[in-house]
């Protein structure tokens, strides 16, 4: 038998109880089943385990409790719920194909094609990815109609627990440009930071960002440095707050963009988001209101509207497992029998 219990110590914070049985030396992982608890208040650090031994029954229960806030996103993942909001769903003005699929020997494969309809401009992608877990090694090989070639080979755990190392180069045979990068990130209870370096014939420029989170309370802040220059070329600030159906994000770019987003899970079936932006010297406000709805588990439109009338609609449907149709239509609210509003259509395919 086995049981996985979850209780709900917060409003949207959810633990686990696994239950295991011991006889003799061996352990038998045991899986899930429903349990529910009110009044149950933590805070600070969450790694607790309480043992209870009934020697009759020759069992052992093990409550394990994990805060999910432990380690928090990287800055470029903070309000990314929001984002998804407004981004997931839609392909205005362009015919997509998607293809997933994986060898037998492990080996991913990626091929994205798209064609614009406004451009008529065709582009597409192929990506490999092998990866070897008991090393911690992934390779990626890239390439576009662009021609542009891209290798990137990443190390994880390897070095240090948490540690991620990437290696990236991207070569073009037609101009003979050449770049590399080296990419770092490390994140850990309560932090999460990043250092990449692009390496350029006149200087490199560094990347770096870190975001600390505590009891759902999220700070970050990014910097980029063009070491060429010896200037400051991005500085950016950032503050949220998160628990399991609701996101508050705000954010400063340079001391002169101003945004924020708010996400809330209603309900198990409707998603909405919010979205703010104000430019300093400008008097104009930005802000967007979407939502996401699943109609079945095979089936979810989404809608999407900003203050200058543009309205975004999409249906997204899993015709089968691994294929996925969707389909999706901008309409210019100000200028409705102007035209120039705009389809989109898109086929996922994994295998």
């Amino acid at each position: 038998m086995s049981w996985l219990v979850q209780v709900s110590l917060q409003p949207g914070r959810p633990v686990h109880l696994v239950i295991n049985r011991r006889l003799e030396r061996d352990w038998l992982y045991i899986p899930r089943l429903a349990f529910h608890s009110t009044g149950v208040t933590a805070r600070g650090r969450l790694d607790i385990v309480v043992a209870i031994l009934i020697s009759n029954l020759n069992f052992v229960f093990l409550l394990l409790v994990t805060d999910t806030m432990a380690v928090p996103p990287c800055y470029a993942d903070l309000g990314k719920s929001a984002k998804d909001i407004f981004n997931k769903g839609y392909g205005f003005g362009l015919v997509k194909l998607d293809v997933k699929t994986k060898s037998a020997s492990g080996v991913e494969f990626k091929t994205a094609g798209s064609s614009n309809t406004d451009t008529s401009k065709v582009a597409g992608s192929l990506e490999t990815k092998y990866k070897r877990s008991e090393y911690g090694l992934t390779f990626t090989e890239k390439w576009n109609t662009d021609n542009t070639l891209g290798t990137e080979i990443t190390v994880e755990d390897q070095i240090a627990k948490g540690l991620k190392l990437t290696f990236d180069t991207t070569f073009s045979p037609n101009t003979g440009k050449k770049s590399g990068k080296v990419k770092t990130a490390y994140k850990r209870e309560f932090v999460n930071m990043g250092c990449d370096v692009d390496f350029d014939f006149a200087g490199p420029t560094i990347h770096g960002a870190a975001v600390v989170g505590y009891e759902g309370w999220l700070a970050g802040y990014q910097m980029s440095f063009d070491t060429a220059k010896s200037k400051m070329t991005q500085n950016n600030f950032a503050i949220g707050y998160k628990t399991g159906d609701f996101q508050l994000h705000t954010n400063v770019n340079d001391g002169a963009e101003f945004g924020g987003s708010i996400y809330q899970k209603v309900s198990d079936k409707l998603e909405t988001a919010v979205n703010l932006a104000w430019t300093a010297g400008s008097n104009s406000t930005r802000f967007g209101i979407a939502a996401k709805y699943q109609l079945d588990k095979d089936a979810s439109v989404s809608a999407k509207v900003n203050n200058n009338s543009l309205v975004g609609v999409g249906y997204t449907q899993t015709l089968r497992p691994g294929v996925k149709l969707t389909l999706s239509g901008l309409v210019d609210g100000k200028n409705i029998n102007a035209g120039g509003h705009k389809l989109g259509l898109g086929l996922e395919l994994e295998a």
